[in-house]
């Protein structure tokens, strides 16, 4: 495993005896020390070890199956790490630590599409941290409220378009409408949320119906528009989210 901290796992009887496990995907060697000696030194909470590469992630998720993987978003920028880790373990829970980069309603909707059970700035204060982690194990789902804001629907309710006359959005429609406006094409949507491409093709299509929209692009501009998406922070990081 590429330069994993592997040799700090916790094994079935180790030193903070029993509690979930957490383990890390950072490539800044002094972020894994610190969240290290965060967990070690937090009750409750297992260190189990840390990675700094997405290969590296695969196999130490297929190794040593924590509990909860911290991903740095940087790291995952389109969201493949987090569906794959989510896809391959269900019982894992997967919480992103996204950089100011990565803080937009696309990155946000693409990570939980992906599978992805918490989002929290990577930026947050280790008190915040431990709270989201401890959350995000019981509840399997956490937006810290500094990112609540990029969430355009919470879980449950439809994305609503202001203008009375159109229908509301699914929540997977909306889904599909961020990925869209990620610049993602049907087959990477379809793989994304794992369905076939033919769904992808019948959303795309209740979406310019409920839009009134001429094609994807045009639906994108209503879609900001008319508050169905914020525009809060995209054009900065449009770039960088590749």
């Amino acid at each position: 495993m590429p330069r994993s901290t592997a040799n700090r796992a916790a094994v079935p009887g180790g030193p903070r005896g029993g509690g979930p496990t957490v383990a890390l995907v950072d490539g800044v060697p002094l972020f894994r020390e610190g969240l290290s000696a965060l967990i070690l030194r937090t009750p409750g909470l297992r260190w189990l070890g840390a990675t700094d590469t997405p290969q590296g992630a695969v196999q130490f998720t297929e190794r040593y199956r924590p509990d909860l993987a911290l991903i740095d978003s940087g790291l995952d920028p389109r969201s493949h790490l987090s569906a794959t880790l989510a896809a391959a373990h269900p019982e894992l829970v997967v919480v992103v630590l996204v950089r100011d980069a990565h803080r937009t309603t696309q990155y946000v909707a693409t990570a939980i599409a992906a599978g992805v059970h918490g989002v929290i700035p990577r930026t947050v204060e280790p008190p915040q941290l431990v709270e989201a982690i401890r959350a995000a194990l019981e509840t399997r789902r956490y937006v810290d409220p500094a990112l609540a804001k990029t969430v355009a629907p919470p879980r449950g309710r439809l994305a609503v378009v202001r203008d009375g006359d159109r229908q509301p959005l699914s929540r997977r429609e909306f889904q599909v409408l961020a990925l869209i406006a990620d610049g993602l094409e049907n087959q990477a949507i379809a793989k994304i949320l794992y369905v076939s491409v033919e769904t992808v093709r019948t959303h795309v299509k209740s979406i310019l119906r409920k839009l009134g929209a001429r094609d994807r692009t045009h639906a994108v501009a209503v879609a900001f528009k008319t508050g169905v998406l914020v525009a809060q922070q995209v054009s900065r990081s449009t770039g960088s989210a590749g």
